[in-house]
């Protein structure tokens, strides 16, 4: 696999944790946007680089019983949190809950099951998995970390709006999911997500 094809894959994997990153920073505003930011940017960071590093010891047996279910666990994950977010929308309530430990668990599992499947694949490739597994969570990291912050200033145009809007995201993105795993749209989807 050649640098190229790796940074491009890295930036595929973090595509789903920059956007709820967005959708975390719709709640932030001022100083907890770069606080806020370091703390998506490190769950998902870190998460998406561990992911495909299991994946790659544990081998293509697990990869069947992940891929089996994994679409559910992440409609599950982010349709409950999307939920929610729609449901409190320009409710004033606790600024950290977006950032507790349980969401952030919970985001940071259902946004890297992917990289589980990846790792799988790597481990039939020839590639250091050490260096390209520190390059996902670097991208990861970095795009989290912006997420947050562009979801922040956003927030702060229309805060219930956007926290619609954000939580409608993560059902679309849950949604997702569950339609990529059973093909459904198969031609469509590019153009849908």
């Amino acid at each position: 696999m050649n640098a190229l094809t790796l940074f491009l894959l890295a930036v595929s994997l973090s595509m789903d944790a920059f956007a709820v990153s967005v959708c975390g920073g719709l709640k932030m505003e001022g100083r907890e946007r770069f606080k806020g930011g370091l703390i998506f940017g490190a769950w998902f960071g870190v998460f998406q680089a561990v992911m495909p590093l299991v994946g790659y010891e544990l081998g293509s047996h697990f990869a069947k019983v992940a891929d089996t279910y994994s679409h559910w666990i992440i409609f599950a994950i982010l349709a409950y949190i999307g939920w929610n977010m729609i449901q409190e929308a320009g409710e004033d309530q606790e600024k950290e809950k977006i950032t507790g430990f349980r969401t952030m668990l919970g985001l940071a599992v259902a946004t890297s099951l992917d990289a589980l499947g990846v790792g799988v694949g790597f481990a039939f490739l020839d590639i250091q998995i050490l260096p390209a597994v520190l390059e996902i969570g670097t991208i990861t990291f970095c795009l989290s970390f912006l997420g947050c912050a562009c979801g922040s200033l956003i927030g702060m145009w229309g805060k219930a709006r956007a926290e619609q809007a954000g939580g409608f995201v993560l059902l679309l993105i849950g949604l997702k999911a569950v339609i990529e795993h059973y093909g459904i749209l198969d031609n469509w989807t590019p153009f849908l997500f």
